[in-house]
């Protein structure tokens, strides 16, 4: 049992799953997760996407991602459109509708990063995202 508290994946995805409940319970206002809203986000800084640019860009499994953007589709939140002749190579845009949810949005995210911050503490939350983006850096 001693090693559990030894155990740096376990407890990174322990705390991932305990800071996602607190986005989730904010984002759930406007019907969006965590990763829909990330997503959206990321599409409204980049313009359309290709799957794969996404898929890259947020270190997602494909079949994850398609499960993330088909309600995405439904809702008119984002459109897909082939590109050339391979109908598997999909361009992803936010639309309008998306973009209005996004901003929507950001009012729950804000208030979900400010909980955060307040239980953990503003000053090791700002630490502990560099250290969380230093392990994601790609090094080459």
């Amino acid at each position: 049992m001693e090693a559990l508290f030894d155990d740096d994946c376990f407890a990174i995805r322990q705390a991932a799953r305990h800071v996602s409940q607190i986005y989730d319970r904010h984002l759930s206002n406007v019907g969006l997760t965590i990763t829909q809203f990330s997503l959206l986000e990321r599409l409204k800084r980049t313009g359309p996407m290709t799957m794969k640019q996404i898929a890259e860009v947020m270190r997602m499994q494909r079949t994850t991602l398609v499960r993330t953007i088909q309600p995405l589709r439904r809702d008119g939140l984002v459109s897909s459109e082939t590109m050339g002749a391979d109908a598997r190579a999909l361009l992803i845009s936010l639309t309008a509708e998306g973009e209005s949810r996004l901003d929507a949005g950001c009012a729950h995210w804000y208030a979900a990063q400010a909980e955060f911050e307040h239980r953990f503490g503003e000053q090791r939350a700002t630490a502990l995202r560099t250290e969380l983006f230093a392990i994601t850096r790609d090094p080459h």
